[in-house]
């Protein structure tokens, strides 16, 4: 096992520190090539991906740099105890990247990946992978809980990375239903945040039963813009959210508006913010079409490869999650979810964050989309239902967070010893609590055990009742397509 992991490092180390845009840029690259796309359109599409990926950073990187001051001062100023620091999802890439065990879980989930597709129990062929580190956490999880079982990690991360490569099939219609994406295009995602779908239907469905009317005060965001002008548009809404922040980050009201330099110093903070908001909506609207523009070189070249050599066999492609972030309503729930995602941390009980890095909810807003299929009163009303999941995970991860971080000298500059640091919205929280009880029936405790065999029998009966209504959902497209 010890040679394994050593090879997996030696071979994926040079690519990986890469970072994700570079790593991304040359598997697209490489990958059009090998189906016989020219250099020009291949080099085109690799950079585009790139490019994407390198905004989708910088834009979130731009609110929560911003946000977290103004947040900051209103824990301060309303003496909040929440002792935790929310770092956000880069420094623990970074963590995680660190460990010598990541690379060996690559090489365990890229093995699984080529093996499904062989046996075809899957269209998709991942390419994140970049984002395996997602997988990597929960193994290293359920060693930090099982004293360092290898075992038992490697076999609950290849059975959570079979799912889902399921996941990513299923979703596909839904994802060209809501991008009008032509059948070809091979556009799909593993992202880790999408395996949150079972529980947000399971609550989608209840809602059916209690509010079967709710759809009736839904709204569509384009129509809605088009109704009442730029009031419901992108940069409005993230103008309301950055007004919001700014005006919990006043610390002293009386100080605030005592003489006319403080007044204004204050409204210079809240237009400052307020326009971050508004920049940044819009500019993720423009990076999520780069995403789908930066597959249409590859999927030309898978769709002639397929047709010619295994008779039209469709393959997927899963990339990073933000091609979806052209869809306005994901960041209109977000943008409202977050002054709520605030409120809940300070009143959530077991609750230690203060959701700074992670207030921008992209671990969440993504398969609220999906499930509800951009219908924004739900998405909004299951985010809400769905934070303090996210709260409690991170609270719960956040001492093995701080261990990790420690062991591979990847602590973020500036923490005080002893602080402990973790991420509020971190991708599949529901997944670490899983990871967390197979760690612990590692020690051999009977009641450690039941409770692990427990967890995830519910788990795996909730996924498949999710697959076989997604299945269902992708029929439902089937005959709408042939009706038309």
């Amino acid at each position: 096992m010890q040679g394994i992991i050593e090879f997996a490092n030696s071979f994926f180390s040079p690519f990986i520190e890469l970072g994700g845009p570079g790593l991304m840029f040359i598997l697209i690259s490489l990958f059009s090539l090998a189906l016989g796309v020219s250099l020009s359109k291949s080099l085109e599409g690799g950079l585009k991906l790139g490019i994407a990926l390198t905004g989708v950073g910088a834009v979130i990187g731009m609110l929560t740099d911003n946000f977290a001051p103004a947040l900051q001062a209103f824990v301060k100023s309303t003496g909040i105890e929440l002792p935790i620091i929310d770092v956000g999802w880069a420094p623990l890439a970074t963590i995680t990247w660190g460990s010598a065990y990541t690379l060996y879980f690559l090489l365990v989930l890229i093995i699984v990946n080529i093996i499904m597709l062989s046996l075809n129990w899957t269209k998709t062929l991942d390419v994140d992978i970049f984002n395996f580190w997602h997988l990597s956490i929960i193994g290293l999880l359920v060693m930090y809980y099982s004293n360092n079982n290898l075992f038992l990690a490697t076999i609950l991360v290849i059975f959570l990375g079979v799912l889902k490569f399921f996941n990513s099939d299923v979703m596909k219609p839904t994802f060209n239903d809501l991008l009008d994406m032509p059948e070809a295009n091979p556009t799909t995602t593993t992202h880790l945040n999408f395996m949150l779908n079972p529980a947000i239907m399971l609550i989608d469905r209840i809602i059916d039963k209690i509010f079967p009317f709710i759809d009736k005060y839904d709204f569509d965001a384009a129509e809605l813009n088009d109704k009442i002008g730029f009031w419901g548009s992108k940069f409005a809404i993230g103008i309301y959210l950055g007004t919001v922040i700014g005006f919990l980050g006043i610390e002293d009201w009386g100080a605030a508006f005592a003489n006319p330099e403080a007044i204004g110093q204050t409204f210079n903070s809240i237009f400052g913010l307020a326009f971050i908001g508004a920049a940044a909506l819009e500019m993720f609207s423009i990076v999520g079409q780069w995403f789908i523009a930066a597959m249409e070189p590859l999927s030309q070249g898978v769709t002639d490869f397929m047709s010619k050599r295994f008779n039209d066999r469709q393959v997927y492609i899963g990339i990073d999650w933000p091609f979806v972030a052209a869809r306005p309503e994901m960041w209109a729930a977000a943008n409202v979810i977050a002054p709520i995602m605030l409120v809940i941390a300070v009143i959530l009980p077991g609750n230690g964050i203060l959701p700074l890095g992670g207030i921008i909810a992209i671990g969440l807003t993504p398969a609220l989309l999906v499930v509800c299929r951009g219908k924004i009163l739900r998405m909004i009303l299951i985010g809400t239902l769905a934070v303090p999941i996210f709260l409690w995970s991170g609270t719960a991860i956040a001492p093995f967070v701080t261990n990790v971080a420690q062991s591979v000298g990847a602590m973020p500059s500036g923490i005080e010893s002893g602080t402990l640091i973790t991420h509020s919205t971190l991708e599949g929280p529901v997944e670490k609590f899983i990871g967390i009880l197979v760690g612990q029936a590692g020690s051999g405790e009977v009641t450690a055990i039941l409770y692990a065999i427990l967890a995830m029998a519910a788990y795996s009966a909730l996924f498949y009742w999710y697959y076989k209504q997604m299945q269902k959902r992708n029929e439902e497209y089937k005959r709408q397509a042939e009706a038309e």
